[in-house]
């Protein structure tokens, strides 16, 4: 299999360096959780956790952990993971709560303090505990329609624009207080099942499309409906097995059952945290009844992994240049499209449609560290001309952007599957 990547000029994008590594045999696999919540003056509704899942096959380690943050990225981590503990690729998936230590803080940003050493060190502890407790393992992977939480908060009005979910007009009201389903959004979750030898369920992992807002402007820290979703998981299987979320592309859905808005910390009207339970615990009952249908069909898995980096242009400053760096993952019969920033969810549908002509089963993580930064929201085509929150503006990157990525972990993913690989190299 051929390491590198030939240098590809696409939609007005470049593609940087690629790299493929591959492994099969017996998985190892590890798990840890720890409170990642700082000690500050913030009220405290829910504890805010770091979860480690790490998994090896041959020379190959992967470590995936999930934060209660509302985004996170480090190179230093990354570094340090791999020389400390080996670790090949390390993801970051950020839950994306918009109740996280910092956003909960009402303070102005240069009053805050900064938390990122603290969530830095968490998450080397996490890891290592993760390593630390490595066992024989079995992996497979599922997705499970039902009826939609969220609504794309992008509302097209009379003018044939989009307007975003908070603004008003005649006919639509104030965050969609009618819960009308506006879509498209994904009625999909998917999970992933890693089990010990016995066929105990010791980590689960579940990726979801719809922000994590729905406690927006609580002013105290609240892991908010994925939260609630995780320990709603971890209990049904005795707290044996840790659930880490993943957000999937999410960045235009907003949930059905959001909580009012506070107008400050002051505010006496206190968040409702009920219906923010509520929907954790209906995306968790979904999650557990896709567990508990999952099984591993081989104690042999097939690992593959590529790693890649797109090259765009900003709207506003067409000599500004953003790196996206990407992972494309097949393991036995499932593959994963591994994104940073926010992916509106039209991407996240294309991505699963096409991968599916693949005869593999598709998830998408969005929110989560590969490399490098964030290119903050990332909108199709269709949604950049309509416009709204997050699908226009000079910072984000140029239109037909999130298309490319989908294009590239396409392309890897027919590389990762050996199907008319040559195609590539001729």
């Amino acid at each position: 299999m051929k390491k590198a990547f030939l240098f590809i000029l696409l939609c007005g994008c470049l593609s940087l360096s690629g790299t493929l590594k591959a492994a099969e045999g017996q998985l190892m696999a590890g798990t840890a959780k720890i409170n990642i919540t700082p000690k500050q003056n913030i009220p405290l509704h829910d504890s805010v956790y770091a979860r480690a899942l790490v998994m090896e096959i041959g020379n190959m380690r992967v470590a995936q952990v999930s934060v209660d943050l509302v985004n996170f990225y480090s190179d230093r981590v990354a570094n340090i993971c791999k020389e400390k503990y080996g670790i090949t690729q390390l993801l970051i998936c950020a839950s994306h709560t918009h109740e996280d230590p910092n956003m909960a803080d009402a303070r102005p940003r240069e009053k805050k303090p900064d938390n990122t050493p603290f969530f830095e060190e968490c998450i080397i502890k996490v890891v290592g505990e993760a390593i630390g407790n490595m066992f024989p393992a079995r992996i497979s992977a599922g997705t499970r329609t039902f009826p939609q939480l969220g609504f794309n908060r992008l509302i097209i009005r009379k003018d044939g624009k989009a307007r975003e979910s908070w603004v008003g007009d005649e006919h639509y009201n104030v965050e969609n207080p009618e819960r009308i389903p506006f879509g498209p959004v994904d009625p999909e979750v998917g999970v992933i099942k890693v089990e010990d030898m016995q066929g105990n369920a010791r980590a689960i992992v579940m990726s979801y499309a719809m922000h994590a807002d729905l406690g927006c402007f609580s002013y105290e820290i609240s892991a908010d409906y994925p939260g609630f979703a995780c320990k709603k998981v971890e209990e049904a299987f005795d707290n044996k097995a840790i659930c880490l979320f993943v957000a999937g592309g999410g960045g235009n859905v907003e949930g059905l059952m959001i909580s009012r808005r506070r107008s400050g910390p002051d505010d006496p009207i206190k968040t409702d945290y009920k219906p923010i339970q509520r929907t954790g615990e209906l995306l968790g009952i979904e999650v557990i009844k896709l567990a508990n249908a999952l099984h591993a069909s081989s104690d042999n898995t097939s690992f593959k992994m590529c790693t890649d980096s797109l090259q765009f242009s900003t709207r506003g400053d067409k000599n500004r240049k953003v790196n996206v760096h990407i992972a494309t993952f097949l393991i036995n019969d499932f593959a994963i499209a591994v994104c940073p920033g926010e992916m509106f969810v039209q991407l996240q549908l294309e991505w699963k449609a096409k991968a599916r002509l693949a005869d593999v089963t598709p998830l998408f993580f969005g929110y989560t560290y590969v490399k490098g930064r964030s290119p903050g929201y990332v909108a199709d085509v269709r949604s950049a001309a309509l416009g709204g929150f997050g699908a226009e503006g000079g910072n984000r990157i140029q239109v037909g952007g999130g298309e490319a990525i989908i294009n590239k972990h396409l392309e890897n993913l027919y590389i990762l599957n050996d199907q008319r690989a040559s195609i590539f190299f001729k």
